[in-house]
């Protein structure tokens, strides 16, 4: 069904002991769509993410994608099989690029298509070739992270995180560990991506990013979605006493 989103999270709750990070949280993401999340540290938005993109469990409520449940508290036999076969379709873009370093730009990019989806080396060096020539970075192929820039390891991230052709890309903090010079070339190929309809959830601080370049944007707090809409209204007037508080500050 087209109006199906490519994934989804409802009423999902995350505690880490007694601690409650996400309260109730329901989101849903449209194919084409750049969601952006924003709001105080602290407020849930790496945990979300976080749960989207698998990496933890939710303890109540569930993710699903195209439609299909891929994670909930106690998961069967058939969500952790729908969640298998989704991993690969989700790409996720650290903070911290997490490159390995002992292995080559190349190397960093066509480690988990060979590995996870069995594409012969040449067709993945193929594609390799393709993607760092699109986040500009084909003259470092051979390089080890080491000898990059932040941004660049950042573009390295991005296009490791293409390879493997996912259905939505998952952005956290992307530019929080650069120096402000080195954002622009982060910033400019999310752009990119996003005018060619990557579909996409990025948690940020780049409050212009958010404005010009996400089709919609949520604002949490403690936990939980306290306001959602059009990027450009939000900024104009947040209806929220909270949101009003967060942007005071930029």
């Amino acid at each position: 069904m087209a109006d199906v989103p490519i994934m989804s999270a409802d009423g999902v709750r995350k505690s880490f002991g007694s601690l409650q990070v996400l309260n109730d949280v329901s989101l849903a993401i449209g194919g084409g769509e750049v969601v952006c999340v924003i709001g105080p540290s602290g407020s849930g938005k790496t945990t979300l993410l976080r749960c989207l993109a698998l990496l933890e469990q939710p303890s109540g409520g569930q993710i699903a994608m195209a439609g299909k449940v891929i994670a909930a508290p106690t998961p069967t036999g058939e969500i952790k099989r729908a969640a298998r076969a989704a991993r690969p379709s989700i790409g996720m873009v650290f903070q911290h690029f997490n490159l390995w370093p002992h292995m080559t730009v190349l190397e960093n990019v066509i480690e988990a298509p060979i590995l996870v989806k069995g594409t012969s080396r040449a067709n993945a060096i193929s594609e390799a070739e393709r993607l760092l020539a699109k986040v500009g970075l084909a003259d470092k192929r051979d390089a080890y992270p080491t000898r990059l820039s932040g941004g660049q390891q950042q573009r390295v991230a991005i296009a490791r995180a293409l390879a493997m052709n996912p259905k939505v890309m998952l952005f956290d903090e992307p530019t929080s560990a650069l120096d402000p010079e080195l954002r622009h070339e982060v910033l400019t190929v999310m752009q990119q991506l996003a005018a060619e309809g990557m579909t996409m959830m990025v948690v940020t601080h780049e409050m212009g990013f958010a404005r010009s370049v996400g089709s919609r944007l949520v604002f949490m707090d403690r936990g939980e979605i306290v306001e959602t809409g059009d990027p450009k209204a939000f900024f104009a007037a947040p209806k929220s006493q909270r949101a009003q508080r967060f942007l005071q500050n930029f």
